[in-house]
């Protein structure tokens, strides 16, 4: 066990861990006032994220010690398990947010969503390196693994959870992308893909069936404190007047005053104006930086390794990560409409924590098994 983690990717393991550590400390912050008032503990969400934290620990040691060739099986049990959750919530799922993707099981509440970032990247990585080794791939062939991610788009859609769609495309493109077709062919597939959703538009239209004015209204996202009794222009103009009180050191921790429910989501989708009010622009600065070092770092791992699936798994990792970044505080700053994607390492949650865990696990998986490949051809 020694000689594994004598090979992971140490920046990157530091960095992971300021961030969960910092993470947790505005969790709990973030949400005392909500704790106290709803479950008459201050530390109730706190502790919760520190469980979610240990399970996602636990479940990252698990993938690092397990080789990547071990998933193949697996992977299909876990797609079908997923597409079995995602259809299973859309039936009896309960709404949460407006959005019916959640199962509560020991008032737990579960994202099956979420899972379906880490088991698409792998189950993406582990079919097409499996698929380069074939000589005269036919193109039904080069087009059937992304039916996976299709599925799991739609159902997602259909929740609606305009947010984890998002990351989900995101993920299928950058991975499409990086997959060695021929030009011909990436051709083929983005006229299939662009004549595919005009086709979906113009069934919509014809149908009636298009988005319901609650998706609707997420679109009205210009000039939120023009809208302050609205729900989304609500929420953006408290996030701005908490980033404004911050200013460079911010108000000091715990000192937060639009923590006392005139954001209602302080301590998950909204946390990282939380975070300025308290801290400072210079920390929001600073955390954002990390971003970029980590994203760095694991882009580095893809580069370096000595497959497609690593790389496969790397780059898409990366990519879930940016998606996220950028999705939660162009919703937060009023950019892009408002979609509830949580911030990695900051929001409170379990199912994304555990998730985005286990994909830094298979990162340092990738790098661990870089390093074995390299040691094996220099003994050579």
């Amino acid at each position: 066990m020694k000689k594994i983690l004598n090979k992971i990717d140490k920046p990157l393991l530091i960095l992971t861990f300021i961030c969960l550590i910092f993470g947790v400390m505005m969790v709990g912050s973030a949400s005392s006032l909500k704790a106290y008032m709803s479950r008459a503990d201050s530390y109730f969400f706190f502790k919760r994220q520190l469980f979610f934290i240990a399970a996602g620990l636990f479940a990252s040691f698990i993938v690092l010690k397990t080789p990547i060739k071990k998933w193949k099986d697996l992977i299909y049990v876990a797609v079908i398990g997923v597409l079995g959750s995602l259809v299973y919530v859309l039936l009896k799922g309960e709404v949460s947010n407006g959005i019916t993707g959640w199962l509560f099981i020991g008032g737990f509440g579960i994202q099956p969503s979420e899972f379906a970032k880490t088991t698409l990247i792998l189950f993406l990585a582990l079919t097409f390196e499996k698929l380069m080794k074939i000589r005269n791939l036919s193109n039904i062939g080069k087009v059937l693994p992304f039916v996976i991610p299709v599925m799991f788009v739609f159902l997602i859609f259909e929740q609606p959870d305009f947010g984890t769609m998002m990351v989900l495309v995101g993920i299928t493109a950058v991975i499409f992308l990086m997959v060695p077709y021929d030009g011909k062919t990436k051709w083929i597939m983005i006229t299939f893909t662009i004549i595919s959703i005009l086709i979906l538009a113009l069934v919509m239209v014809a149908t009636g069936k298009g988005l319901s004015e609650s998706q609707k209204s997420r679109f009205n996202y210009k000039d939120p404190c023009t809208r302050y009794r609205e729900k989304t222009g609500y929420q953006v103009c408290n996030g701005y007047i908490a980033i404004n009180s911050g200013g460079l050191l911010g108000s000091g921790y715990g000192n937060s005053k639009q923590k006392y429910l005139y954001l209602p989501e302080a301590h998950t989708d909204f946390i990282y104006a939380i975070i300025i009010e308290e801290m400072g622009l210079i920390v929001g600065v600073v955390i954002i930086l990390l971003y970029f070092l980590i994203i760095w770092r694991i882009l580095m791992i893809g580069k370096k390794s000595y497959n497609l699936q690593g790389s496969i798994i790397c780059y898409g990792v990366a990519t879930l990560i940016a998606l996220h970044v950028m999705i939660n505080l162009g919703g937060v700053l009023g950019i892009i409409p408002l979609t509830g994607v949580p911030l990695p390492f900051y929001s409170y949650g379990g199912s994304f924590m555990i998730n985005l865990l286990i994909c830094l696990g298979l990162v340092q998986r990738v790098c661990i098994e870089n390093k074995m490949f390299e040691q094996k051809h220099l003994v050579r």
